[in-house]
């Protein structure tokens, strides 16, 4: 699906104009429902380990394998954004994720539970990509920085409040109802949008190469895979397992990057890897890939230091970690307007700065800490990410030609996965590794666990260095020409459609 050159045909099946504003808000709800089941599993394990009668090691699969379907179905989005409508892709979408949703509320055991969410996560890897491609087909370079605030709203805010609200749920409810409470609305959401979305851009025929499907499973699932893995290898899993995954994940990922190469004489890659060759693509998916790591550092460490350090139970913990969630929903329009005025570099590196300095300050958290410096910690954690989030990711698409504007958002979406799975996977090893170590020199299990918190924290701080380094380069860039020689010729785009709120 490629931008159009002429004014998109704002009407829907029913033959009504529907407005651009209505279109990015029923894109925004979707992806806001469907990415925020991607982390609400964590909380509900012990629950769910104790009713469906599982060890930890087998409930630990139901956020894998949702990564590692996400992981796998992310890079086939940029041939289905180009050879099916959106009203077709949003459909899929939300067909695939409602039918999970609604299986996983009625699971009898864990067998077809998991299967849900298989199901769940393949409607939710087409959702984000869909979006974003959609944005940048139909609001003007210029005025995208206010749009793309709200999209960070589903990227930033979803994962974050997704424990909170099944520790709600869990508090009052059945396991069942962390499903069936959203199911209504994304029932709502694939009715509304069946009948009102408009198709954004031109269908092309590209054909299918199943060589880079095959190569792009191993490759993707794999390093995915692998990088779980070696988390849990740090808890008495398979070292082995783990390292092998990423071997073949890393020699899968080479043959798919050689594939594609050969694809784009024919116009046909799966993933058209060309968009690294924009210079700000590159330093804007580098800058969000290291505050992907630290938000989904966070969402592991934090709640691993409140309830065993600490003795928080699940429902204490989400209320305490949720106004940074808010913060950040709030933040995240704000900072979009303030893309549109000022451009990314001092927004990004403002942001950059806070989070480094907040994670070195977590370095120092202890048994005694006051629960609102842990807060104040959290809360401005959470004002960094929201001002490098939407400078990120908008820096990144916005240099690239309109034939490259899903490709752009798949790969994107595929590296945030990564990302994510690093950060868990890395940080979760340095804690265990220190705290194994503290409790071998005879600390009790309470400080020795603090400890692998303080030393992990750390570590991102100095991580973080790399993302003050790279929001250094940022830059507003406009988008390149789709041929060269030919100017750029953006969608005409109604009052209205980029003033999101």
């Amino acid at each position: 699906m490629t931008a159009p050159t002429q004014p998109v045909d704002a009407t829907s099946r029913s033959g009504q104009p529907v407005s651009h504003t209505k279109i990015i808000i029923t894109l925004l709800v979707a992806a806001f429902v469907v990415i925020l089941n991607e982390t609400i599993m964590g909380v509900a394990l012990p629950r769910l380990m104790g009713e469906l009668q599982i060890t930890p090691g087998v409930g630990q699969w139901l956020s894998t394998v949702f990564m590692l379907t996400m992981a796998v179905v992310i890079p086939t989005t940029g041939f289905l954004l180009q050879r099916l409508t959106t009203r077709q892709v949003f459909i899929l979408a939300m067909s695939l994720f409602s039918a999970g949703t609604l299986l996983a509320g009625l699971a009898p055991g864990f067998t077809v539970l998991l299967i849900a969410r298989v199901i769940q996560a393949s409607g939710t890897a087409i959702m984000m990509p869909l979006l974003m491609t959609t944005v940048l087909g139909l609001v003007p370079v210029a005025k995208r920085g206010v749009v793309m605030g709200n999209v960070s709203i589903v990227i930033s805010v979803a994962p974050a409040i997704g424990p909170t609200l099944s520790g709600l749920i869990l508090q009052f409810l059945s396991w069942r109802f962390m499903f069936l409470l959203v199911l209504p609305i994304a029932l709502i959401a694939l009715v509304y949008g069946a009948v009102k979305l408009v198709n954004v851009g031109e269908q092309s025929r590209p054909k299918l190469d199943f060589l880079s499907i095959l190569v792009s499973v191993p490759g993707f699932g794999g390093i995915v895979f692998g990088l779980s893995q070696l988390g849990e290898a740090s808890h008495g899993g398979s070292i082995v397992v783990a390292i092998a995954a990423l071997v073949i994940g890393v020699v899968s990922l080479v043959i798919f990057v050689w594939r594609q190469n050969r694809l784009y004489a024919p116009g046909n890659p799966l993933l058209d890897l060309r968009v690294f060759q924009f210079p700000m693509f590159r330093a804007g998916v580098g800058l969000l890939c290291v505050a992907m790591l630290a938000l989904f550092g966070t969402i592991i460490l934090l709640p691993i230091y409140l309830q065993n350090v600490r003795g928080l139970d699940p429902l204490s913990t989400g209320l305490l970690v949720l106004p940074g969630g808010v913060l950040m929903g709030v933040l995240a329009p704000i900072v979009g307007r303030l893309f549109d005025r000022y451009g990314p570099r001092a927004l990004a590196t403002f942001g950059a700065t806070v989070m480094v300095l907040v994670m070195w300050g977590l370095t120092t958290v202890n048994p005694t800490t006051p629960i609102w410096q842990l807060l104040g910690l959290h809360l401005t954690l959470s004002l960094g990410l929201a001002a490098m989030f939407t400078p990120a990711f908008t820096t990144a698409l916005n240099p690239l030609p309109v034939h490259l504007h899903s490709h752009g958002s798949a790969v994107l979406s595929t590296l945030q996965q990564v990302a994510g799975a690093a950060g868990t996977a890395l940080l979760v090893t340095i804690m265990t590794i220190r705290s194994q170590s503290a409790l071998g020199t005879g600390s009790p299990e309470v400080l020795a666990q603090n400890q692998g918190i303080q030393l992990a924290f750390g570590v991102a701080a100095l991580m973080g260095i790399a993302a003050i380094v790279l929001a250094a380069f940022l830059r507003t860039t406009k988008a390149e020409p789709d041929e060269p020689g030919e100017p750029t010729v953006e969608p005409e785009v109604e009052p209205g459609a980029a003033e999101l709120r």
